[in-house]
Order: C-alpha cells, then sequence, then structure tokens
C-alpha cells in the first residue's frame, strides 16, 4: 500500500468520522429542540419518566428537568412544596409552561398540617413540633421588618395557623392567646432550640378532627437566582406563604415572585393567604435591603437597580391577567421596577391589609413604584385599604378601565409621579376616589364618586425618566398642578377647588359636577348640578355586579365635548413628554369602560359610551 493510499484512506476515515459526529449532533440538536410535555401526579414518582401514564411526583424534579420549550402539566391534588424553577425560557416562544391540567383543581401550598393537639385551657389548645419540620427557615422566629414597616410596638411573625383554610390572628401575648375565644381567634407560638409550640384558639371545635395547618415555607414559586426569563404559571389555586415584607429597597418576595425578570406570565390563578404579599414582580436583593428608608436612599437604590440591569430589554414586560388575589396583609401585586413594560388586566383583588395588624407603607391592592409604560386595566380592586398605589416614576402608564369600591383609605394613589399617566374609564366607588401628590396626569372619563385630595407641594426630589425607557432624565420636587381632566363625571365629595392655587398651570374641560362636586376656576363650562343626588351604588346579581341609580334626563345634550387625543392632553411639564401609547403611537380615548366604540364629535361624560340617563342599570362585572 503506498503512502499515497494510506493518506487517502487516512482522509476517507476522518470524513466519516466528521460526518458520524455531524450526524449525532444533529440528532442531539433536535431531540433537544423538541418540545417535552412533562406530567406531574400525587400518585406519581420522581423515578417515573415523567409522561401522562408515568408521572413524576413533585413539580420541582419536573422543573429541574424542564428546558425552553417544555410544558409542565400538573395533575389534581395537593402539592406541599416550593417550587424553584432553576431555568426559564429563552423567548416568548420559547417558554416553559407550568399548567394544571384541563378541568382539575391543583392547589400548591406553602403550609402543612399538623395535629396532637391537647386542650390547654378555655378555648385554647397546643401542640409541640419538632423544628425538623422548617428545615434552615422557621416562620415563627421570623418577624417581619423591614424599611418603611410599623408594628404598632409588638412583634409579629411570618407564621400563621389556619383552620379549614382560613387563618387565626396573632396574638401579642400568650395570655392573649389563652383567654376565651373572641370574634378573632388567636395563635401564639414559641421557639426553643429543637422545637416550636404553637397555641391557637378553638372555639367549640376540637382541632384533631379538622384541616389544622401552619405556614412552613418562605414562598411557593420564586427562583432562588435573578434573571429566570419566560416562564408561564398558570391555572392552579396557590397559597398560604411566610412572605416577608416587601418594601421598594429590598427584595421582593412574593408568595409568587418574578425575581427581577423578564416577560412572565401569570394567569387564571387562585392566590391566597400570604403573610405580606401575593405577587411580587420587584426588584433583586443586595447588601442594602432595607437600609435605605429615605427618599435619598431610595434614589440610591434606583441608580443601584439600573447598574444591575434595570432596562427594557432585561427586565418587565410581564403579563398578569384574570387571576383571583385575596387575603395578603402587604399587597395584591407589588413591584418596585421590575412591573415595567407589563401589562396587569382582568384580575379580582380584595382582602387585602383588612386584618392592619401593621401600620407603614406600601399596602394596597396593586402597589407599584416605577411602573414605566406598564398597562393596569379591567381590574376589580375592592376591601383593601387601598386600591392602587402608583409610587415614583408612574411614566407612561395607563391606568384604565378599572372598578374600584370598598376601599378604606383611597382607590387610587399618585405619590410624587411627573407623568405623563393617563387614567381613563375608571369607576371610584370609594368613599375617597383619588389622592394625588403628582403632576402630569390625565384624568378622562371617569366616574368618581368620592372625594379627591389634592397636595399642594411635595419637597422631595424624585427622579423623571427618558421616553419608553428607565434611564434617569433629572430630579424634581413635587408642586401641584400639571393636571388634566376631561369629560369625567363627579358625584359627591370631589372639590377640584383644590387646584385653584396649584403652581402648575392644570387644563379641565366636559366635566360634570353633581351631588355637591365642585369644579375648579380653571375650567370654563362645566355642568353644575348640586341638587342632583343619584344614588350610585354597586349590587350583586346573578350574572354580576350592576351599577345602579338614578340620573337627571337633562343631563342629555347639554354640551358639546371633545375627543380626548394626545394632541389635547399636550406635554407633561417636568419631563416634557407627550401622553401616548408605549410604542410611541397617539391616544384616542375613543372607547369606553366595556370597549365601546365614543361618538367622535361629542363624547358622554363618564365612562360609559351611552349618556347615563334616567333610571340605570348597567352590568359592569361578569362572574368570573
Amino acid at each position: 500500500m503506498t503512502f499515497t493510499t494510506l493518506i487517502r484512506l487516512h482522509e476517507a476515515s476522518c470524513a466519516f468520522k466528521f460526518l458520524r459526529q455531524a450526524a449525532l449532533l444533529l440528532t442531539l440538536t433536535l431531540a433537544s429542540s423538541a418540545a417535552a410535555d412533562l406530567h406531574v401526579a400525587t400518585t406519581g414518582k420522581d423515578s417515573n419518566p415523567g409522561t401522562a401514564s408515568a408521572p413524576f411526583r413533585t413539580i420541582q424534579h419536573a422543573a429541574d428537568l424542564a428546558q425552553p420549550g417544555d410544558t409542565i402539566t400538573v395533575h389534581q391534588g395537593v402539592y406541599r412544596e416550593r417550587i424553584t424553577p432553576p431555568r426559564g425560557g429563552t423567548s416568548n416562544k420559547a417558554r416553559i409552561v407550568y399548567q394544571a391540567a384541563p378541568g382539575e383543581k391543583v392547589t400548591i401550598t406553602g403550609a402543612e398540617p399538623v395535629g396532637n393537639w391537647t386542650k390547654d385551657q378555655n378555648d385554647t389548645w397546643k401542640t409541640t413540633i419538632s423544628n425538623s419540620l422548617f428545615g434552615s427557615f422557621n416562620p415563627y422566629s421570623d418577624l417581619i421588618h423591614g424599611d418603611w414597616f410599623r408594628n404598632k410596638d409588638r412583634p409579629l411573625h411570618t407564621g400563621a395557623v389556619y383552620l379549614n383554610g382560613d387563618w387565626l390572628t396573632e396574638a401579642a401575648t400568650l395570655d392573649d392567646a389563652q383567654k376565651p375565644a373572641g370574634a378573632t381567634p388567636f395563635w401564639f407560638a414559641h421557639v426553643d432550640k429543637d422545637t416550636t409550640t404553637i397555641w391557637a384558639q378553638f372555639k367549640d371545635v376540637n382541632p384533631n378532627e379538622q384541616n389544622v395547618e401552619i405556614n412552613v415555607r418562605r414562598t411557593v414559586f420564586y427562583p432562588a437566582k435573578t434573571g429566570i426569563n419566560y416562564i408561564t404559571l398558570r391555572g392552579f389555586t396557590m397559597r398560604a406563604a411566610a412572605t416577608p415584607w416587601a418594601p421598594p429597597t429590598a427584595e421582593q418576595i412574593g408568595l409568587i415572585g418574578t425575581h427581577w425578570s423578564k416577560g412572565w406570565i401569570i394567569e387564571n390563578n387562585d392566590i391566597s393567604y400570604s403573610t405580606c404579599s401575593g405577587i411580587a414582580l420587584g426588584k433583586y436583593g443586595d447588601q442594602w435591603d432595607n437600609k435605605a428608608e429615605s427618599a435619598e436612599g431610595y434614589v440610591g437604590t434606583i441608580k443601584r437597580a439600573l447598574a444591575n440591569g434595570w432596562s427594557k430589554e432585561n427586565i418587565g414586560h410581564h403579563i398578569v391577567r384574570n387571576n383571583v388575589i385575596s387575603h395578603c396583609e402587604q399587597a395584591g401585586i407589588v413591584g418596585s421596577m421590575g412591573a415595567a413594560f407589563s401589562i396587569v388586566t382582568g384580575n379580582d383583588i380584595h382582602d387585602i391589609h383588612v386584618r392592619m395588624l401593621f401600620t407603614g407603607a406600601e399596602m394596597a391592592a396593586i402597589k407599584f413604584h416605577g411602573a414605566v409604560d406598564t398597562v393596569i386595566s379591567h381590574n376589580h380592586l375592592h376591601r383593601s385599604v387601598m386600591g392602587l398605589w402608583l409610587d415614583w416614576m408612574a411614566q407612561g402608564t395607563r391606568v384604565s378601565s378599572n372598578l374600584f369600591d370598598e376601599n378604606s383609605l383611597q382607590d387610587l394613589f399618585v405619590e410624587v409621579d411627573h407623568g405623563p399617566l393617563l387614567v381613563d374609564n375608571n369607576i371610584f366607588l370609594s368613599p375617597t376616589s383619588l389622592l394625588s401628590r403628582s403632576r402630569g396626569c390625565a384624568f378622562v372619563h371617569n366616574l368618581f364618586g368620592g372625594a379627591i385630595n389634592v397636595n399642594a407641594y411635595d419637597a422631595r426630589q424624585t427622579p423623571f425618566l427618558k421616553a419608553h425607557g428607565t434611564e434617569i432624565a433629572g430630579l424634581h420636587d413635587n408642586p401641584g398642578g400639571d393636571d388634566r381632566y376631561y369629560n369625567n363625571l363627579f358625584v359627591g365629595h370631589a372639590d377640584l377647588t383644590r387646584y385653584d392655587t396649584a403652581p402648575l398651570p392644570v387644563h379641565m374641560d366636559g366635566n360634570v359636577f353633581l351631588n355637591g362636586a365642585k369644579p375648579s376656576k380653571s375650567e370654563a363650562n362645566p355642568v353644575v348640578k348640586a341638587d342632583l343626588h343619584p344614588e350610585l351604588k354597586l349590587v350583586a346579581k346573578p350574572d354580576g355586579l350592576h351599577l345602579e341609580g338614578n340620573m337627571d334626563k337633562v343631563l342629555a345634550g347639554d354640551r358639546t365635548r371633545k375627543l380626548v387625543t394626545t394632541k389635547l392632553l399636550g406635554k407633561a411639564v417636568v419631563p416634557n413628554l407627550p401622553f401616548e401609547q408605549p410604542d410611541g403611537e397617539a391616544i384616542r380615548v375613543d372607547r369606553d369602560y366595556f370597549g365601546h366604540q365614543r361618538k367622535g364629535a361629542n363624547p358622554a361624560p363618564g365612562p360609559f359610551a351611552k349618556p347615563l340617563l334616567g333610571e340605570l342599570d348597567i352590568k359592569v362585572l361578569g362572574l368570573k
């Protein structure tokens, strides 16, 4: 065999090996790119292959294996675990989807059942639990604390005790927990080196014969790392988490949390009983957590967030829709900067901070800092301390077609924002509709059923940003004014004369004032009917919530009004930016609360395309 022949054979062999390796690589690539459908069931085993016929036992095991494009389908049952997704998807088209099997009820809980209760005294029972149940985190020694938290001079812990799904209230002392039970049953805990003892009041109930659970896990679904993007979470009942206080200056952990990421979809879930927050769309943690409680401190937090990737390319773009969120003592949804460029729509959020065991700040059905280009629409926000609280850098934000009622402080609080912020087509029915310490806001086609309070001046230096982004353009104090009110319907105690002495100009036209509501001198031609009492109220009926009342037909054809557009609204003074869509397109408020087309030449005042005339019975919210 000649040398030339050997060379040719060697070349042929190398070519064959290359082709074989290429084929193997192609096979592996195709296999990895094929989306997998992983199944989890309470009857499964983690040693199974995770198919529909041989499912895994835990959601976490499926999460550990899932790759971009995969779907994890969880079947009916109760799963007592914390899911810590190690990775997310790579794009909207290559997500990792966690979903409850269609038509099946799947509960994921941070609680564990406890038994072995013995009678202590009066209505009080006690049980002692090994601390091994809790691992490295014991909620009964974990105090709620942090920036802007005030605990009314008594300790409060992230633990909780539940009787048949509803929580008891932590007592200030053991003595309180050992008294005869009142309308609010108490619990109390003591933690030593090896055990945790819990005393709880169970009036006329033997807890050993009931479903009694306690908080064990800090969260239910939360990544350990930041940047776990493109996750979908759909169709679950998720409850009972020992969540920490979540101020804007610290890592924000909710029962569900995105942990400084991008592109999550959280939809059609029932989320409840979080010690602090239900869904957290917010900030990462660092050495400054809970050490920056001041306006200057939060400016520093923002600058560090920018250095840690706060940008349109990296953070936000979440969709939170059609969830029911309840029984959270801080916020239903919270987010410091991480909710930017997001859509929050169709959620029913209620019973938030109703026990009022502590005070401070950050409590609302929705509480966002830095909601840049965020759309908050078609939500029902009720039975909360506040409905919606937009704090700092609500710029390019739109609050549209939401229903607010039974909120104890106010429906909407806009704090030290410079705008542009558009609030349109909303129904505000709580005793106080609006508290404003901001400027650059446009209130268009709303129904205000309560008081409006406007702050004349706030000296804090707060940021305004470059258009449709997160880069700080400057800092400014907070003088009153530079607001717009067009085509609203005011019923009750709204008093816009507070704007008469505002240092910045205001723009008002086309508004209607009933039942003692007062216009500002800035409006040239308001419609005022002080003696008209429409007595608006929400009435629950079999098909949903109806707005009832009685309006005077004399309002028909009272005057002409302008269609509200970007051109009419002008520019917010401080940032010198127009009111426009997140993509830069112009705004036309030509659709009403229901999405119906408005009459372009002469739209009716208030949130509905049709004028409110005579006896009213309008279904404003259908049953979920």
